[in-house]
């Protein structure tokens, strides 16, 4: 079977407004409209860096026991989970570059 959904741990967690930490959570594989719909958010045409913001919000579907994730989630976490969660969205949807090398060493010629 075709997996889309992949979980993770953050390496500090989110800590919620009541100090709850929630480390554990999913990610489902991108899809197009993930990428297409932020280009559309004020905020991104102010700032283009905030569409990787608005995609993490939409493809994580599970961050502990909150209820949903929401771009304000995404702002307020570390920065080392903002930049794991960011590499980790590459790495499931296959835009790594090691990656696509490792491709091609595997493919006949």
């Amino acid at each position: 079977m075709f997996q889309t959904e992949f979980e993770f741990t953050l390496p500090k967690g989110y800590l919620d407004s009541e100090g709850n930490l929630h480390r554990k959570g999913v990610m489902r594989l991108a899809r197009a409209i993930d990428e297409i719909v932020p280009l559309r958010d004020p905020r991104v045409k102010s700032n283009p860096a905030y569409a990787t913001v608005i995609i993490l919000s939409r493809v994580i579907t599970k961050l502990g026991a909150l209820e949903e994730v929401t771009p304000a989630t995404i702002e307020d976490l570390f920065a080392c989970d903002l930049n794991y969660l960011h590499q980790f969205y590459r790495q499931i949807n296959e835009l790594e570059e090691e990656n696509v090398e490792s491709d091609k060493s595997t493919k006949p010629s």
